[in-house]
C-alpha cells in the first residue's frame, strides 16, 4: 500500500505542475488560438492529426481490452493455446494498408497548405516586404514604399503580405504563432511566404532556429491594423525627416551625442538601407527595446550602457565608447521621441 500510495503522490505532483504549465504564455503568442490564415489551416491539420490519434487510441484500447477478457486464462485451461495468426496474410493485409492510409490522410493536407503558404505567383499585387534575419533582431525593407523598420513589422488586416526572407549570417526561423506558420531563413537564398492577419491587435513573433546565445531573446512583434492606418502609418514613415532637430534640449544633447559617437555608421532613421543594424525611424512607437524590454527610459539606458547583459552576444557590444550614464539618458531621450506616426501598436492593440 505504501509504495501504491508513493506513485500516487508522484502522479498527481507530475499531473498539477503539466496543468499549470499549460497555462503558461503570453497573449497572442499561441498557434490554438488562430488569429491569420496561415494559423488558420495549421489548426486545421492539429484538429485533423489529434483526431485521427484520439480514434487510434480507442481502437487500440478496446482491441487490448477485448485480448484481456476474451484470452484470459481460466481455471481448468492452464494448457489451452489459442488459435496463432501468425502468417495470416488478411490480417497482415490490414495492419499495413489502414496505417499507409492514415499517413496518408495526414500528408496529403499538409502538403498542400505547405505549398499553398509558399505560393508567391501573384505577390506583385500584395505588400511585399524583404525580411533579414539577424543576431539577434529582423529587419523590414517595404518593396517599393521606401519604408524601414526593424523589430515591429506592421502590416495591414484582411489582406496577404508576401515576405522573401534572407539571413545575415546564420539560419533563424521566422514564427508568428497566432498568424501563421514557421519559415527558414537561410543566408543562402531567399525563402517566401505570405502571412494574412484576420484581426487587428500586436502579435508576437520568435525566432525558431537556435542561432546562438540569444536566441531565445530573438523576439519581434507584427502590428495589424486596418488597411487605412497602414496607408497612413506608411505615408508617416515616408516623411521623415532623418536631420529634423528635436524641440526638448535634453534630446537635442542627445541627438549630438548620437552623431558624436558614430551610431549612425551602424543605424539609420529614415529610408536608407545601407545600416548594419536596427532601424530607428520609429523607435520611441516600438512596443519593446531590443526585442525583450519594457520601452521605458530606464530600460533603454541599461542597454545603451551595457547591451551585454541584456543580450549576450549581441553585435552592438564595444562597437561604440564607453558611455556615462547622463550621456546615455540624454540619447535615451532622443530616441524615444522618434514617433513619426499615431498608429502604434498601442492604437491597435485597443
Amino acid at each position: 500500500m505504501k509504495g501504491w500510495m508513493g506513485k500516487s503522490k508522484v502522479f498527481f505532483l507530475i499531473s498539477a505542475m503539466a496543468l499549470l504549465m499549460a497555462g503558461c504564455g503570453r497573449e497572442n503568442l499561441t498557434a490554438l488560438d488562430p488569429k491569420g490564415y496561415g494559423a488558420d489551416r495549421a489548426m486545421d491539420l492539429i484538429l485533423l492529426t489529434t483526431f485521427i490519434m484520439i480514434g487510434v487510441f480507442i481502437i487500440v484500447m478496446a482491441i487490448y481490452v477485448i485480448t484481456l477478457v476474451r484470452f484470459r486464462k481460466k481455471k481448468g485451461q492452464e494448457d489451452y493455446i489459442p488459435e496463432q495468426v501468425e502468417g495470416n496474410h488478411k490480417l497482415e493485409v490490414i495492419w499495413t494498408v489502414i496505417p499507409i492510409i492514415l499517413v496518408l490522410v495526414i500528408a496529403v493536407p499538409t502538403v498542400l497548405g505547405t505549398f499553398d503558404l509558399a505560393d508567391d505567383s501573384n505577390a506583385d499585387e500584395h505588400v511585399n516586404i524583404e525580411v533579414t534575419g539577424n543576431q539577434y533582431w529582423w529587419h523590414f525593407n517595404y518593396a517599393g514604399e521606401e519604408v524601414v523598420t526593424s523589430q515591429d513589422l506592421y502590416i495591414p488586416t484582411g489582406e496577404r503580405v508576401y515576405l522573401n526572407m534572407l539571413s545575415s549570417d546564420v539560419t533563424h526561423s521566422f514564427w508568428i504563432p497566432s498568424i501563421s506558420g514557421k519559415m527558414d531563413v537561410n543566408p543562402e537564398n531567399v525563402n517566401t511566404m505570405y502571412i494574412e492577419a484576420h484581426e487587428e491587435g500586436v502579435y508576437w513573433g520568435k525566432c525558431a532556429e537556435l542561432c546562438g546565445p540569444s536566441h531565445s531573446l530573438m523576439d519581434f512583434k507584427v502590428i495589424a491594423v486596418s488597411p487605412e492606418e497602414y496607408e497612413q502609418w506608411v505615408a508617416d514613415m515616408q516623411s521623415v525627416d532623418p536631420e529634423e532637430v528635436p524641440e526638448d534640449s535634453v534630446a537635442q544633447e542627445g541627438q549630438e551625442l548620437f552623431e558624436a559617437n558614430n551610431c549612425m555608421n551602424c543605424h539609420a532613421i529614415g529610408s536608407s538601407p545601407a545600416a548594419i543594424g536596427p532601424n530607428l525611424t520609429n523607435f520611441g512607437d516600438r512596443s519593446t527595446i531590443a526585442g525583450i524590454l519594457e520601452p521605458t527610459k530606464e530600460h533603454l539606458v541599461e542597454w545603451l550602457t551595457d547591451p551585454e547583459s541584456v543580450k549576450p552576444g549581441n553585435k552592438m557590444t564595444d562597437q561604440y565608447p564607453a558611455l556615462s550614464e547622463d550621456e546615455a539618458e540624454s540619447i535615451a531621450e532622443y530616441l524615444l521621441q522618434l514617433q513619426p506616426s499615431e498608429i502604434t501598436p498601442e492604437s491597435a492593440g485597443n
